[in-house]
């Protein structure tokens, strides 16, 4: 029997799809634009723009939280969740081509148009009765963002083997601790924090770990985690005898581990979008720069070394946007796509790392530049080659889908 070729994922963007990528860019042009043009070198230059101690300015958090409030009034921010919880339940497709879209503007302010890690993600869905009210429905607003609290300062991919604890006392939980490189630590109204709550000896490696809600004033910001690309945007927390009611447990007592497992794909796939999307900007950019720039009295593009990179990245960048609707459509059937997100991954965000090398390449000592769009790229293809598990990890876990591994 031969199968409906309509049966499959289209590389087609619909009607609705596209409608929605034009909406985003007038949203962009009328509400971003202004606000990047009246920070001016606040925004632009990051010695200004931060605190000694790498913190976000008042101006540019302010500004950050009108573009995602603003966003949700549109109905953009966190269109990709159900209805029921404000959203508008567009499919992981539509979401993917979203997600990229907005990166092909190139990483700006524009990037809090849609729900990143401060927003609104699945786990959160699991919260019921006053938790809804107080926190699942702000953020789905704009109005509030959280964080996820799950790294620690000697724990990164081996999440289990987590230090921080929580122990009954009561009618609350104790939570001691510390977690680090958390996204949006400074700033969140509250934190998705993970705790054990069991030894693994009692439950075994996943289980035991529960997930709270920790509100702003009941934990510490440590130190400032000022990586190279995301100054500012990521903290050390610290617990120490925090007391947490029982009604602020987000999901099932020791089940949050595996609540958690459940979503890996959604955060690899908007990670891999974002990686095609910025991928699409530096090599228009750089294709624009190479036709222009001329060399021994022609365009240096029409120098083979030169036009070489720039083409190898688009092959790439065009496989790795296959392997992304590939992805995106599997998770709208709800397939199994532990091994498909993991291709995604690493291979969309080497692509970047590579697309941004070549980028910074062929401007030569432009491509080198403070101001220069490209090395705020380089920064950022560093830097998701680690978050959402690591190039080593991706590799393992595509390995384990093959049998290779145990």
């Amino acid at each position: 029997m031969v199968a409906n070729i309509t049966d499959g994922v289209s590389f087609d963007t619909d009607d609705e799809t596209e409608l929605i990528l034009e909406s985003i860019d007038e949203f962009i042009e009328r509400e971003v634009e202004p606000i990047v043009e009246e920070l001016g070198d606040t925004y632009t230059n990051p010695r200004k723009g931060h605190h000694e101690n790498g913190r976000w300015t008042d101006e540019l958090l302010a500004a950050r939280e009108e573009i995602r409030r603003k966003s949700a009034e549109a109905g953009f921010y966190a269109m990709n969740l159900p209805e029921d919880a404000g959203g508008d339940g567009i499919s992981p497709v539509t979401w993917y081509r979203a997600k990229k879209h907005l990166a092909s503007h190139g990483g700006g302010l524009e990037r809090y148009v849609l729900a990143g890690p401060e927003g609104p993600k699945p786990l959160l869905l699991q919260a019921e009765g006053d938790q809804r009210e107080k926190y699942l429905e702000p953020v789905v607003r704009g109005e509030k963002s959280t964080a996820f609290g799950q790294t620690e300062p000697g724990v990164g991919s081996d999440s289990p083997n987590m230090e921080t604890t929580a122990e009954r006392d009561g009618d609350e939980w104790l939570i001691n601790g510390r977690k680090q490189w958390i996204t949006n630590a400074p700033y969140a109204d509250f934190v998705q924090l993970f705790a054990r709550t069991t030894p693994q000896e009692e439950v075994g490696r996943y289980g035991g770990i529960t997930c709270f809600i920790v509100e702003e004033d009941e934990y510490e910001i440590g130190s400032y985690n000022n990586a190279v690309g995301a100054e500012g945007s990521q903290a050390e927390i610290v617990l120490d005898g925090v007391r947490i009611p029982e009604d602020r447990v987000l999901g099932e007592v020791d089940e949050a581990f595996y609540a958690a497992m459940e979503f890996l794909s959604l955060g690899r796939l908007e990670l891999g979008a974002e990686a095609v999307g910025y991928s699409e900007y530096l090599l228009e950019e750089a294709g624009e720069y190479v036709t222009e720039r001329e060399a021994f009295g022609e365009p240096i593009g029409n120098f083979q070394q030169v036009s070489a990179k720039l083409a190898k990245g688009k092959a790439k960048t065009y496989a790795a946007d296959a392997a992304g609707l590939k992805l995106a459509w599997k998770m709208a059937q709800n397939e199994r796509t532990i091994m498909d997100s993991s291709v995604l991954k690493w291979f969309a965000t080497n692509v970047l790392w590579e697309v941004a090398d070549a980028a910074v390449q062929v401007n030569g000592a432009n491509g080198l530049a403070e101001e220069s769009p490209y090395m705020d790229l380089v920064h950022q293809a560093r830097i998701l080659r680690i978050v959402e598990g690591t190039d080593e990890i991706q590799l393992n876990t595509i390995a384990k889908t093959m049998g290779i591994t145990e």
